[in-house]
């Protein structure tokens, strides 16, 4: 018995054995790095700050070079709820001949505007369609608009030309803002250490008060030794 008990604690002895060698060596053949970042990456989605997108310029930056062909094709998103012909019927949304330069929320053949956009006040100009069309609920919180907006402002300036010529009287589109001027200073390497920056951090050595000149130093000379 005690014989039959050695030879099977023995048999399992050298399994366990041979299996701990089998996965010491299966870990060091595939072994692998941890990832600097966990998690898996999905087809479609960038990482959060990748490839920020520049910012924003004025709508008139947009607008100087908006396409009116392309704001029509854009305008097909909306032609669900308005129209731009002149004396077309209102729809889910009002008629917009014209609608370019005329005060916010005004009649439109009986049109239902809501009390949010109401509240806004001034009239339709670049400034006021483009915060629009970026977000309707954002410009006018409580709007019953329930688009959600254009993403692309060289979309919303396509679209705003093509809203200007469906009008008696459109309006010049404005020109392209100047460009901010260079902020003024020296260039880098013109100052007396290789540039400002350095200058501020490492001062120019008075080689004068550096020899014990008091002339220039503003300081005692060093006491010399009588003979």
């Amino acid at each position: 018995m005690d014989d039959r008990f050695n030879t099977i604690a023995g048999w399992v002895l050298f399994a366990g054995i041979v299996g701990l060698a089998s996965s010491i060596v299966a870990n060091e053949y595939f072994h692998t790095e941890r990832p600097e970042k966990m998690g898996y990456p999905i087809a479609g989605v960038q990482e959060e700050g990748a490839g920020a997108a520049e910012a924003e310029k004025p709508i008139a930056f947009y607008l100087a070079t908006a396409d009116t062909a392309k704001g029509q094709q854009v305008f097909n998103k909306c032609m669900a709820c308005h129209n731009a012909d002149k004396g077309g019927a209102n729809q889910l949304g009002p008629n917009l001949w014209g609608v370019i330069g005329l005060p916010i929320a005004e009649d439109r053949n009986g049109f239902a505007f809501s009390d949010a956009l109401k509240k806004v006040g001034g009239n339709w100009d670049w400034d006021k369609l483009n915060k629009w069309l970026t977000s309707p609920r954002a410009f006018a919180p409580g709007t019953k608009m329930t688009f959600a907006g254009l993403g692309n402002p060289q979309d919303r300036a396509d679209v705003i030309a093509f809203l200007n010529t469906h009008s008696d009287s459109p309006l010049p589109l404005p020109k392209a803002p100047p460009a901010a001027p260079a902020a003024a200073g020296k260039a880098p390497g013109a100052g007396p250490n290789n540039g400002p920056q350095k200058a501020e951090k490492e001062p120019v050595v008075n080689t004068a008060a550096a020899e014990g000149n008091p002339k220039n130093s503003g300081g005692p000379a060093a006491p010399t030794k009588k003979p």
